[in-house]
């Protein structure tokens, strides 16, 4: 072989060695979502029932301080969301932060990453479901109507959605997006009027005064507001939708960044500016873990049929997160199929282009939440909810530990960061893993709830082992296939 021939080969090599590896998930997905669908997930990541209901118990247990509390979540949250959207410039898939952590962090780290991340979505769907069938319950025309009975519908509805196309998906997910923020505007503008009118709500005057005579901004002292960091970080989960959603883009290297990088501001406005408004219009003690604040605020003014819109709001917002998790398991699992460590038949699709075995697993799972709403309809919330939150902060600890191999191996030549990157890496990504773990910490000093849902790491650990070896001969032979086909060997 000629010197220049040499030359040309090893040229070769380098520039194939510099390429991303492609993941075999991807392959076959339609590029119906647009940069409208996009832009517009990212904020319904960012407004769910965690603003719309939970804000209530949360102000009255930690004052107005919790606003405090959403800015360092949604600090964290954002930081978590720009490493993953670094990480989809350089390599869009649908299998996201899974197929970089099968890149960077090899099989294992791909199986608990995917794994957590079901445990997540198919117990938050659980929480979804539950949710809705409660919400329902609000309008006298469905008391009758057994809990179970409404969540097997609500399943069923967003089932069929998610199964036709993505292209519903994303008109599905636009629109509710669109109705969340309408609401939050809304109210934003209402409450903005009483301040600036000094218009009576519930008998008080509304102002900066509301706050100081009530105890200030932590009434009962800085402990309660770093309690609700757990229920405060759930709300922002979802989040990393976007990079799921951009294996399904035409232009994701373009829509993406600006997807990512309007998070930040919409977090600031949304969460902390609606937080801080609550409670300068009304003491953190007049709101209720059993009624959206919204509706304390809006009812306590005499608008009419406060709570039949607010609650129609929260249930869409519930609507979402179900379509949303329904959606993005289904493309998780898949890229796992691919690599052998998930059930073959998630791996398959339909007609439409739609990854329906790992959307029906999730929503097999769903299934046993209805029957959990039929056994225990008092307690099926909170349950699900807590085994949600451990997958939730193990998703984000996955994408941040992805984005330090990534730098690393940037740093050695071995491939090359995108314009779009992560501010002070790596200073950010351990801060904000050590920001996760540590509300695990303080989950352990709520032991009504916090305590008993660490408890179950272990349980999920074990799970996680003997999941491993049950599937590792699969993966290996996958990994072996895969080297074969690509030295060309039959």
């Amino acid at each position: 072989m000629s010197k220049d021939a040499v030359t040309t080969a090893t040229a070769a090599s380098r520039t194939d060695a510099a390429q991303p590896p492609a993941d075999a998930g991807d392959a076959g997905y339609n590029k119906d979502l647009k940069a409208r669908h996009i832009n517009m997930i990212a904020i319904g990541g960012a407004i769910g029932t965690g603003l719309f209901l939970g804000a209530g118990g949360r102000l009255n247990s930690a004052g107005p301080g919790l606003a405090l509390a959403y800015l360092a979540c949604g600090i964290i949250a954002f930081f978590v969301v720009r490493a993953l959207g670094e990480l989809v410039v350089y390599r869009p898939s649908s299998g996201s932060f899974v197929s970089y952590a099968r890149e960077f962090l090899g099989e294992k780290g791909a199986f608990v990453a995917g794994w957590a991340y079901f445990l997540n979505w198919s117990t938050t769907g659980i929480a979804d479901i539950t949710a809705i069938a409660l919400y329902t319950h609000y309008w006298s025309f469905f008391t009758d109507i057994p809990q179970w009975v409404l969540a097997l519908i609500a399943l069923a509805i967003v089932l069929v959605v998610n199964l036709i196309s993505v292209k519903i998906f994303g008109e599905m997910e636009f629109w509710f997006s669109i109705i969340k923020v309408a609401a939050l505007v809304g109210f934003m503008l209402i409450g903005i009027f009483l301040l600036v009118t000094q218009q009576p709500v519930g008998g008080e005057t509304p102002g900066l005064h509301v706050i100081t005579e009530n105890g200030g901004w932590f009434p009962e002292g800085l402990m309660p507001v770093v309690i609700v960091m757990q229920g405060v970080v759930f709300s922002y989960a979802s989040l990393e939708l976007v990079g799921v959603a951009a294996g399904e883009t035409a232009e994701p290297q373009k829509v993406v960044p600006r997807a990512v990088n309007s998070i930040m501001w919409r977090v600031g406005l949304f969460y902390v500016g609606s937080v801080v408004l609550l409670a300068l219009l009304m003491p953190g003690s007049m709101y209720s873990g059993d009624e959206s604040p919204f509706v304390t605020v809006l009812s306590s003014i005499g608008v009419p049929a406060a709570g039949d819109v607010m609650n129609l709001v929260v249930l869409t917002a519930a609507m979402s997160s179900l379509n949303s998790g329904l959606y993005s398991t289904g493309r998780i699992l898949r890229s796992m199929a691919m690599a052998g460590s998930a059930p073959k038949f998630t791996g398959k699709m339909n007609r439409s282009k739609v990854p329906y075995g790992g959307i029906l697993l999730t929503s097999a799972v769903c299934v046993a939440g209805v029957g959990l709403n039929f056994l225990m309809p008092e307690r099926a919330f909170e349950i699900v909810l807590n085994v949600a939150s451990i997958g939730i902060i193990a998703t984000w600890v996955t994408i941040m530990v992805c984005h330090l191999a990534f730098v690393r191996r940037a740093k050695q030549g071995l491939l090359e960061r995108p314009k779009f990157r992560l501010p002070g890496s790596p200073v950010t990504e351990i801060v904000t893993i050590v920001f996760l773990l540590s509300v695990l910490v303080l989950m352990w000093q709520d032991p009504e709830i916090g305590r008993r849902t660490l408890y179950l790491i272990p349980v999920i650990a074990a799970a996680m082992v003997i999941g491993w070896f049950g599937v590792r001969k699969r993966v290996a032979k996958k990994e072996l296939d895969k080297s074969y086909d690509e030295l060309g060997i039959e």
